[in-house]
């Protein structure tokens, strides 16, 4: 969903409550209803820049001072009221850097893809773009376990064997439409990106943050961050820091010269949102040159709307859905995707 540029705070809580979290987590509902519905909250987060507004930061930034984790909004209401000047820090020091490696496993199928077609078959360079701590980079030391809708049909795919002691987690997708499992993880050559604020997987602060990012009683999800920061910290990628759109090239260049013989692939999850729409522009621009001067692969995971291009060719039924993200291969949506990873759809033609 493309709202982090959206600056009126009441229509922007509304809508995230609408489209995310309804039906999914009962204290961010009740958080954000409350927040729409309220005039000098909205005011107080009116305050911050646009870009320091977005929901899930700003909870995050409550949580991370000590908020509770309530479904009653004036509790809320009353810690945000005593402790601001606090959460307007944490909110203007900290990113919505969200680092779900579930979302690997909506990739996997593309990545294997990339693999297959690669001059060194099974082989890619992974490059992802706004890495954050990087845990998307991974796909070869997770467990995968995938759901074919329909049928009793579980696909299992375990990492590959390791010097690192760090226990792999099970990430479980469903695979609904056309789309099928992988047959195998892909062989990563070399993993790397782009972040404007790397994030150390071994950093204490680092880990404390990314874990307060997950929703409220999501404990499945903190322990396949911790498990996956584990791996991330025993053998950490190469990622860059600076702007996307001007280091995305020099990281796709660095992979090209470690493993000349395979498929570089850039990938990104909710990340161009947060950019203008001109820098996006400038993004995907950058894109089509690494793909004709490098043969980079571009597999991009992003609310509906965020890339123009891809946008036009998505059926309007789906265009109209604010809360899926879609998978497009060098502009072409190939599937749409749970915004976590709990499941992909194949986009039928």
């Amino acid at each position: 969903m493309d709202s982090a540029h959206v600056t009126d705070v009441a229509s922007r809580y509304a809508n995230f409550g609408q489209y995310e979290v309804r039906g999914r987590n009962p204290v961010y509902s009740a958080w954000t209803e409350g927040v729409a519905e309220d005039p000098e909250i909205s005011a107080l987060i009116t305050e911050l820049p646009p870009l320091r507004r977005q929901p899930v930061l700003l909870f995050a930034a409550a949580r991370f001072a000590g908020a509770a984790e309530t479904t009653k909004y004036d509790e809320f209401r009353t810690f945000l009221l005593g402790n601001w000047e606090r959460i307007a820090e944490i909110a203007m020091t900290h990113s919505t850097q969200t680092n779900e490696a579930k979302r690997t496993a909506c990739l996997l199928p593309f990545f294997s893809a990339a693999a297959a077609s690669s001059a060194r078959a099974g082989t890619v360079s992974l490059i992802e773009a706004g890495a954050s701590a990087g845990l998307c980079l991974y796909p070869d030391r997770y467990n995968f376990r995938f759901h074919t809708e329909g049928s009793d049909l579980v696909t299992e795919l375990s990492a590959t064997p390791h010097d690192s002691d760090a226990p792999a987690p099970v990430l479980d997708c469903d695979m609904r439409g056309m789309i099928a499992p992988p047959r195998a993880l892909p062989v990563v050559l070399w993993r790397g990106g782009v972040d404007l604020n790397p994030l150390d997987p071994a950093d204490p602060d680092n880990r404390a943050w990314l874990k307060t990012l997950i929703w409220p009683g999501q404990t499945e999800r903190a322990e396949r961050l911790a498990l996956a920061l584990d791996i991330a910290a025993a053998e950490p990628a190469h990622i860059l820091a600076g702007d996307l759109v001007e280091r995305t090239g020099e990281a796709v260049a660095a992979a090209r010269e470690a493993a000349p013989d395979t498929t570089p692939v850039v990938f990104h999850t909710a990340v161009l949102a947060y950019l203008e729409p001109g820098d996006r522009e400038k993004f995907a621009g950058t894109m089509r040159e690494l793909s004709r001067d490098y043969g980079a692969v571009w597999i991009a995971n992003e609310g509906v709307t965020i890339l123009p291009k891809v946008a036009e060719k998505v059926p309007p039924a789906v265009r109209k859905n604010k809360g899926v993200f879609v998978i497009s291969v060098n502009e072409t949506p190939l599937a749409t995707t749970h915004g976590h990873g709990d499941w992909v759809r194949s986009l039928e033609p």
